[in-house]
């Protein structure tokens, strides 16, 4: 590998989230350690802000500098990105439409033949559907919301809440999670010290970033679940309890936190609070749960079940193609 492509190499790998110690960046390039670092200098020479940590936990790190660097992509990074900047021109976030366009128009100007025609082709088989109307959120907001959560910086702002009541938070913010169209706030809030989700269409502007905080132990899967479990089911169209012939540890471990409080009704039963926006969307879900179940208090679903259950049947009693 000659200097130049192995000087682009490294700037791939440095252009990653994470520290590289000298070792592993000479394995990976399959030079010296020494070599590494006489390259490290030559990007800097070039501009390219490269910062080195010593000790046992140090390494490299290619830092946000005053200008925007070339930035270098493998061919499934660039089809990638292709896709979520078009996907992005019809999303639930305001003020990123034509921003999404424009740096699509520089992205598919610079693409080899071969990367744009499997881009071509991805766009011309997909049909995208436009969402139904609902609540948009400030691309802005987002830029720095995610920005405290990386930085565990503190935030105190007004929030109103679905019954429109104004209060004043003070949080700790740790992830955004996107349900759907809607964008929420996970965080720990201080004054009631406990776990919240929150609305971030509904944070009025103008929040304000406080000192930094030693963060708390919350993965990607319990952000989620807190999300799930923080939407009331008052706020779904359709609420029921379903009776299922099961015990509850055994559809516990079947049943996602979006669907519904568990109560266990016996030993071999359990009882599931659900609610939904969509019937058929739940109505093919009990039916996959495994058990037999029976609905309460939704002629709604009941009648979606009906439904459902006729089209299975005329669906089994047609020929084998």
């Amino acid at each position: 590998m000659g200097t130049s492509a192995r000087l682009l190499r490294l700037l791939s790998l440095l252009q990653t989230p994470r520290d590289w110690t000298g070792t592993e960046l000479a394995e990976r390039l399959a030079v010296s350690r020494r070599t590494v670092r006489n390259d490290i200098e030559r990007l800097r020479q070039l501009g390219y802000p490269v910062h080195a940590t010593r000790g046992s936990i140090g390494g490299y790190r290619l830092i946000a500098g005053a200008t925007l660097p070339p930035l270098l992509l493998e061919d499934d990074e660039a089809v990638a990105l292709a896709v979520g900047l078009r996907t992005a021109a019809a999303g639930a976030v305001t003020g990123i439409e034509e921003s999404s366009l424009r740096a699509l128009a520089k992205l598919e100007q610079v693409l080899p033949s071969r990367l744009r025609h499997r881009v071509n082709a991805l766009q011309s088989s997909t049909v995208l559907i436009e969402p139904p109307p609902g609540p948009t959120v400030d691309a802005g907001m987002l830029t720095e919301l995610a920005a405290a959560c990386r930085d565990h910086a503190g935030l105190r702002f007004d929030y109103d809440d679905r019954r429109g009541e104004a209060s004043q938070r003070h949080a700790e913010p740790y992830r955004l999670v996107n349900a759907g169209r809607r964008w929420y706030l996970v965080a720990w809030d201080t004054d009631r010290e406990d776990w919240r989700t929150f609305r971030v269409d509904r944070i009025r502007p103008g929040f304000s970033v406080g000192p930094r905080f030693a963060p708390r132990d919350l993965s990607d899967d319990d952000a989620a679940a807190l999300v799930s479990r923080g939407i009331p089911a008052e706020a779904r169209r359709y609420q029921a309890r379903v009776l299922v012939h099961a015990s509850a540890a055994a559809m516990a471990e079947r049943v996602g936190p979006w669907v519904g409080p568990i109560e266990a009704d016996g030993d071999d039963r359990c009882i599931i609070d659900v609610s939904t926006d969509r019937l058929e969307v739940m109505a093919a879900y009990l039916g996959a749960l495994g058990a037999d179940f029976t609905v309460r208090g939704s002629p709604e679903l009941v009648e979606q079940l009906r439904v459902l259950s006729a089209r299975y049947a005329r669906a089994a009693a047609m020929p084998i193609a």
